[in-house]
């Protein structure tokens, strides 16, 4: 039993001289920033998913206008083909046809800038997700660089892995820049 307590006290000793508690410690840290830049991308990328949804229900509430629209159009040009008995009923309905071809045409142009818009800000959120993608990458490469520095006990692993760490957080922390 005393043979156990002084190889543990010479196990601690030693663990202090390599420094490898600020290894484990930086390790901690970096798994903790792994945790939070992948669950920033993950729902990075449903807001992706979400708009690019609503970007696509706009462009077909975009594509049922223009068919209406098409289809008064075509009932104009059927009138003005066909001899009608009544010239008086046939130029009311030409108007009232033709006012509605421009108010879908007015509707089409406010629905068409808000699907781009929505296309716009899909654009951007998959920018912002990459970010966290490529940060989520590096600060997991900096967890697997840090921990060689356990097997071989060679600072230059857990430098290496510290530095690029911080490259992680410094590209993940961009995407909250990105607009």
């Amino acid at each position: 039993m005393p043979d156990e307590l002084q190889e543990l006290q010479e196990n601690a000793e030693h663990g202090k001289e390599g420094g490898l508690a600020s290894v484990t410690v930086t390790m901690a840290i970096l798994a903790v920033l792994v945790a939070a830049v992948s669950l920033m991308g993950h729902r990075s990328h449903t807001e992706e998913l979400l708009l690019q949804t609503k970007a696509t229900d706009q462009w077909a509430y975009y594509q049922a206008k223009d068919i209406r629209r098409r289809n008064y159009e075509l009932f104009l040009d059927e009138l003005s083909v066909f001899t009608l008995q009544s010239t008086d009923a046939v130029d009311k309905l030409k108007e009232k046809y033709a006012k509605e071809v421009e108010r879908y045409k007015d509707e089409q142009k406010d629905i068409q800038a808000e699907a781009k818009g929505a296309e716009a800000e899909v654009q951007t959120q998959q920018r912002r997700a990459d970010r966290f993608d490529l940060g989520e990458v590096l600060l997991e490469a900096a967890l697997v660089i840090c921990s060689i520095t356990l097997l071989t006990r060679k600072k230059v692993f857990w430098q290496l892995g510290s530095f690029l760490g911080l490259v992680g957080v410094a590209i993940a922390a961009g995407a909250f820049f990105i607009h």
